[in-house]
């Protein structure tokens, strides 16, 4: 089956998002146990590309299935999961970068959506929180199950811009009913 990626966020409205985020299925990879565990000589550098044996994966598809079996375990490390096998990969910073955003509304009101380098889409709000480092001035989307998105210097300044022009105090912004502070916490 052919893959079609999600159209411009620019082009969409909210509900049109919602829906697209709403049907985006992925697997239960937080029930599975496997009893077979290895090394996937897998590891996602800090720019977002995904490498195996040294070797960039060059197949979005390749990597856009391996995203959704990702999973954060509990002492931190990630995993590529299925019923059957875990397997262990490495992950420089954050699994996801958030290489798009769009705005609808403004302040309370507003809705930020972003789209992943993997197509996936997400708003932040309460399930989806927007953490800015206390060791850099990197801001973080929560994407899943304690899986994180690093947004792009592009969105990034995209977001900042945003917020200036809300002129809150603290500067911060908005999204599904959820004020963010953009400052560092840890």
């Amino acid at each position: 089956m052919p893959y079609t990626p999600p159209p411009e966020l620019a082009s969409l409205s909210i509900a049109e998002i919602a829906e697209l985020v709403e049907a985006q299925k992925l697997p239960p990879v937080d029930q599975w146990d496997p009893q077979e565990t290895g090394d996937s000589e897998m590891r996602i550098a800090t720019d977002g590309i995904w490498y195996h044996q040294g070797d960039p994966i060059r197949r979005p598809a390749m990597v856009r299935a391996f995203s959704s079996i990702l999973r954060r375990e509990a002492d931190g490390s990630y995993a590529l999961v299925t019923p059957y096998q875990k397997l262990s990969i490495i992950v420089e910073d954050a699994p996801f970068v958030a290489v798009e955003l769009e705005s609808k509304n403004s302040g309370p009101a507003r809705t930020l959506a972003f789209r992943l380098n993997t197509d996936h889409l997400v708003v932040a709000g309460a399930d989806h929180p927007l953490r800015f480092g206390a060791d850099r001035p990197q801001p973080y989307l929560q994407v899943r199950n304690g899986l994180e998105a690093v947004l792009a210097r592009p969105v990034y300044y995209q977001l900042a811009e945003l917020a200036l022009e809300e002129g809150a105090d603290p500067v911060g912004i908005w999204s599904d009913g959820v004020f963010f502070p953009m400052e560092a916490r840890p």
